[in-house]
């Protein structure tokens, strides 16, 4: 599922882009936004998620340390999460009626690597959790806080609490710069192009070691308008991830070469 089968593998062109390109691909994606509103379809999960976890929080389940890793994992799976909204851009772009073809450029080929570089962030994903609830374990035991509140004074007034926040903070630091260098135009190439995830994660690699500025530019993006829609309660979510799904297409536009007409992706 990662590697493909058949001829040996070809890989895109790279560029080296700005912070113009870094811009003008941020406000195409509000275009795309605008134009494809996919608001409701947001809503429609955050509204449910958010109940749950006022629900757990209420019942006092042991939910409260996960809370904030839960939240910020869910940008190491978000690459994932926005397939679909990738594909409206990209047939968008080609004039298409985005609603009634939006996933009709699935072929069976790109299925099997999104699974599989979907899998992978996954697994990231709860990699990241099991640390997450260590490091949590670690400082203050195994029991669960009796309340919020309580809760809340273990993570401000502690010393082991502020522990917590620094390498908690720290480590999350790094899992997001792992996703971002694998992802972050993996999954638009895996639409567009005939490849194999490995393929996919090997060009999104590059891309970031070609252009290391504009990508921690590009990541910080991303984390701030993520903390920003996430007050109050996610449901700014409900327009960020839209946004920063569609930018990321138009990223990956500006960053890989086009395919030539009639063969092969060349090498860089």
């Amino acid at each position: 599922m990662l590697t493909g089968a058949g001829e040996s593998p070809t890989y895109p062109i790279i560029r080296k882009i700005g912070f113009a390109d870094l811009k003008d691909a941020a406000a195409k994606g509000i275009d795309d936004f605008w134009v494809m509103p996919t608001h409701a379809i947001f809503l429609a999960i955050i509204y449910p998620l958010v109940g749950l976890v006022v629900t757990c929080m209420i019942l006092r389940y042991d939910v409260m340390p996960l809370l904030f890793p839960l939240v910020a994992g869910f940008a190491l799976i978000g690459p994932f999460a926005a397939i679909g909204l990738y594909e409206l851009s990209r047939q968008r772009e080609k004039g298409v009626d985005v609603w009634e073809h939006a996933f009709r450029g699935l072929r069976s080929r790109s299925l099997v690597g999104i699974a599989a570089l979907g899998m992978v962030l996954m697994i990231v994903f709860l990699i990241w959790l099991t640390t997450a609830q260590w490091l949590y374990q670690s400082l203050f035991g195994y029991g669960s806080p009796e309340s919020i509140g309580q809760f809340l004074s273990d993570i401000l007034t502690t010393s082991e609490g502020w522990i917590l926040i620094i390498a908690g903070n720290g480590i999350g630091f790094l899992f997001a710069v792992l996703v971002l260098t694998i992802s972050v135009v993996s999954f638009p190439l895996l639409l567009d192009r005939d490849v194999s995830a490995m393929v996919a994660m090997h060009t999104s690699i590059r891309a970031v070691l070609r252009n290391p500025l504009m990508m921690a530019a590009w990541g910080l993006f991303v984390a701030v308008t993520l903390v920003i829609g996430s007050l109050p309660f996610f449901f700014g979510l409900a327009v960020v991830l839209p946004v920063l799904a569609h930018s990321t297409w138009h990223l990956y536009r500006k960053v890989v070469e086009p395919e030539p007409q009639g063969r092969g992706t060349g090498t860089a």
